[in-house]
């Protein structure tokens, strides 16, 4: 048994040294150096046809192993490359140069961009509700004009500051969907400028400059400010579970609303009446939210289908402009209802609800949904057509209300006479 294996050993021995040196006679006198030389016979000529067989299936054999090494390895040197070494960067990423960004540090420019500081319209959103509460609070607290004031710029100062947390919120969440949707590739989290831990880091700065702010109002303003935070960080989360977090996201923008009334004094438990009023005028802000946001939705329809994002716009594309009119609609009646609710002058009724309706309406006529600088241009300029006008139409109704109570103040002229 042991002679037979000896012999069977010996046998492939021999056979390998054969076809080994047959391997390099013809590698030899492929080489280009040997092309012009005449060719010589070599010594494996004279063998049999089934050497020449064997010697063709060698070459095979070992060309296919050496392929199949070689994409092996490379296989595993790009799945070892993926986990060790960072996603590739954009390279067509240019820093602003334009407002007030560019003339930032370079090392500030990603948390101005994570704060979205480069793209204002969003803060112009947020704050929107809580100045229209402001304006109905002071028509119906006949307060001071500087308090007003005052308490507008703290708002206006809370909108930007928040509004910043929530977008990087938003990044954090969606840092590994960014890099695939054209309009966020190149936010700071999805081209790593900036890592998720500073992310995380400057979110607590800005949640703790959000809450200092807070403290500047007074105390009841506390109460109703905190609630709102839990709704900051949902909407990431609304995108991924259901085709409506633009309903969830306006509930956590028109938050304000319910801010200007304690901001000037009102405790609103108390005052049924101006409660149910700002109750309308959240779900009216609600409305406009949805809306604004619906059109903003479609610069990433495509993006968001193909990566799993949910939408009101992917839920509602064959009926989209149906659903924005019934928003808008939705809208005027609340504001209307609103006014109501207060006892407002014609001045409310005709300054917010006829200026919403003919925004709206125009602009829900006007945009082009398929195409995205047209969705862009209406909502970043939409806040000041709509916005604009309801503020107006409130702050109209509130110097209608204090001109009212000064002509009430003043004494007849016989009343004058009988003083006198």
């Amino acid at each position: 048994m042991a002679c037979t294996i000896s012999k069977s050993a010996a046998s492939r021995a021999s056979q390998s040294v054969i076809i080994g040196n047959q391997v390099r006679c013809l590698s030899r006198l492929q080489h280009p150096r040997f092309s012009s030389l005449p060719k010589q016979p070599c010594f494996f000529s004279h063998h049999s046809s089934y050497n020449k067989r064997l010697i063709s299936s060698s070459f095979s054999y070992h060309f296919q192993s050496r392929q199949a090494s070689e994409q092996y390895h490379e296989s595993q040197s790009s799945a070892i490359s993926g986990i060790l070494a960072p996603a590739s960067k954009p390279s067509d990423y240019r820093p602003p140069n334009v407002g007030l960004v560019s003339f930032l540090p370079t090392s500030w420019i990603p948390y101005a961009e994570l704060a979205r500081l480069d793209k204002p319209a969003g803060t112009y959103y947020l704050f929107f509700p809580c100045l229209f509460s402001t304006l109905m609070a002071a028509s119906y607290t006949h307060a001071p004009p500087l308090a007003v004031l005052e308490t507008s710029i703290l708002f206006f100062t809370g909108a930007l500051i928040m509004r910043g947390a929530g977008c990087t919120i938003n990044d954090l969440w969606d840092r590994n969907l960014d890099p695939r949707v054209a309009r966020t590739r190149l936010r700071p989290l999805a081209r790593q400028a900036v890592t998720p831990f500073r992310a995380l880091t400057f979110t607590g700065f800005q949640l703790l400059a959000g809450l200092s702010l807070l403290l500047q109002f007074p105390t009841p303003c506390l109460y109703y400010g905190i609630p709102s935070l839990m709704l900051v960080g949902t909407y990431p989360l609304a995108k991924r579970v259901t085709h409506y977090p633009q309903f969830v996201l306006g509930l956590a923008f028109s938050w304000g609303a319910f801010m200007g009334f304690p901001a000037l004094g009102v405790d609103l438990w108390s005052e049924p009446m101006a409660l149910k009023a700002v109750a309308a005028l959240y779900a009216s802000c609600v409305s406009w939210t949805v809306l604004y946001d619906m059109i903003y939705a479609y610069m990433d329809i495509k993006d968001d289908a193909k990566v799993g994002i949910k939408s009101i716009a992917l839920r509602h594309e064959k009926e989209t402009k149906a659903v924005l009119s019934g928003l808008a609609i939705a809208q005027t009646t609340l504001l209307i209802t609103a006014a109501a609710l207060l006892n407002a002058s014609p001045v409310f009724m005709i300054g917010t609800s006829a200026s919403t309706a003919a925004t709206l309406g125009f602009m829900i006529w006007k945009v082009k949904l398929k195409d995205v600088s047209s969705c862009w241009w209406w909502f970043k300029y939409g806040a000041w057509f709509t916005g604009g006008g309801i503020s107006f139409g409130l702050f109209a109704e509130y110097i209608f209300q204090m001109d009212r109570d000064d002509r009430q103040l003043e004494l007849p002229p016989s009343a004058w006479r009988e003083l006198i």
